[in-house]
């Protein structure tokens, strides 16, 4: 089966971007209304922090339920029912009118993505050959992350407004959920998944040693489970797997406490706009630096195979450090700053989002066949999403 081509480029990838750019949305979307949320259910920053805790604690723990689906069923189908579930919990959200009820469809939310995400990235680590794959996960991330932008500058400017008598927040949330919606449908009829294509590509040979080098005595399987539970056990044996994920449950906990810059910049005192214009320039940095640091480790991979993409990696993850303490310690906290933090959070996002881009997907997606793909992504979201869950109900505005 042949995926379809709209001016020379392939539909199934065209639609599976616009997937990751409303995933990206829908995470920024509740962030960037913290304040909005805050006065219209009392609650603190703990309580705040609690709900993306809960969200990304469920995803952590559902994840490697993405890897167990997509063993057995095509990757659209699985796409559409978590862009549907994210969906659903979204629009829940925008007329919850309690707390309570925002933590339980932010848990139902958290599932969604859960689902999503690894199939995601497995879909385009076998849409592109492995000299290649940093610039097709750079350009996932680009997408994605103007969606973030997208979604998290409309919300914000919606907060501030009412519509038709209803909160300018709540009416993001179910304007977000309705084109998420849309968004699912157009995935499960129009994307086809790189496992059915006809055409096969040159790094064949490689990735068919690959399969019998990791699956080597491993026989026929006569269950969905056992199948799932043969492939879990070759995923979390793999050592660059577990370097990788150990590094990255330390590096993801920083990002996971970013979601209170849209709170902390609205408590020095910048207004919406302003603050929307802030971390526009973040996500702008962080989507270029990402698309960025896959097309350089893709080079830098060539002359240096065995250390090129760690090097990309190392350099990313120690500007996080100069970049983290300008910001929070030396720049005067006054809307007087407001170019220095323009100057800062741009080239703080430029240097320091490679790492995934990089190094992680590419190396996850070499180290693996291509029908285990999905579960090495899963479970490192698994546990790099569990355990980083936690910093968002320990940082403090």
């Amino acid at each position: 089966m042949k995926t379809r081509k709209i001016f020379g480029v392939s539909l199934s990838i065209l639609l599976i971007n616009l997937a990751a750019i409303m995933e990206r949305a829908d995470e920024n979307l509740l962030p960037s209304v913290y304040k909005e949320v805050s006065e219209a259910f009392n609650a603190g920053p703990s309580d705040l922090g609690y709900l993306t805790f809960i969200r990304n604690f469920v995803q952590g723990l559902a994840s490697p339920l993405a890897g167990v689906l997509v063993i057995n069923y095509d990757r659209p189908t699985v796409l559409a029912i978590g862009t549907m579930c994210w969906a659903l919990s979204t629009a829940a959200v925008g007329g919850s009118q309690q707390f309570h009820q925002v933590a339980m469809w932010r848990a139902v939310n958290g599932f969604g993505l859960a689902i999503v995400i690894p199939a995601l990235q497995s879909f385009i680590a076998d849409s592109y050959m492995d000299g290649v794959r940093g610039a097709g996960f750079g350009l996932l991330s680009l997408v994605g992350t103007l969606g973030g932008i997208g979604g998290g500058v409309v919300a914000t400017v919606m907060a501030g407004q009412q519509f038709w008598g209803t909160p300018g927040w709540r009416c993001a949330f179910i304007l977000m959920a309705t084109l998420s919606s849309f968004i699912g449908l157009l995935v499960f009829l129009f994307v086809v998944d790189p496992r059915k294509t006809v055409s096969v590509n040159h790094d064949a040979r490689i990735n068919l040693e690959r399969d019998e080098l990791v699956e080597k005595g491993n026989g026929r399987v006569s269950s969905v489970w056992s199948e799932s539970w043969m492939a879990t056990k070759a995923v979390i044996k793999i050592p660059t797997f577990q370097i990788i994920v150990l590094q990255g449950i330390i590096g993801s906990l920083p990002w996971t406490a970013m979601v209170f810059f849209t709170m902390w910049f609205e408590l020095i005192g910048f207004d919406h706009n302003s603050t929307a214009a802030l971390l526009s320039l973040f996500a702008i940095g962080c989507a270029m630096g990402s698309f960025l640091g896959g097309v350089i480790a893709d080079r830098l991979s060539q002359i240096y195979p065995h250390s090129g993409r760690i090097i990309c990696a190392q350099f990313s993850a120690f500007m996080g450090i100069p970049f983290s303490l300008f910001l929070l310690k030396v720049i005067p906290q006054s809307v007087s700053s407001y170019y220095t933090f323009a100057t800062t959070l741009f080239m703080m996002g430029l240097t320091i989002s490679w790492n995934a881009t990089a190094a992680n997907g590419p190396m996850f997606a070499e180290v693996v066949p291509s029908k285990h793909r999905t579960m090495i992504y899963a479970f490192d979201r698994a546990f790099e999403g569990s355990f980083s869950s936690f910093a968002a109900p320990l940082a403090r505005p």
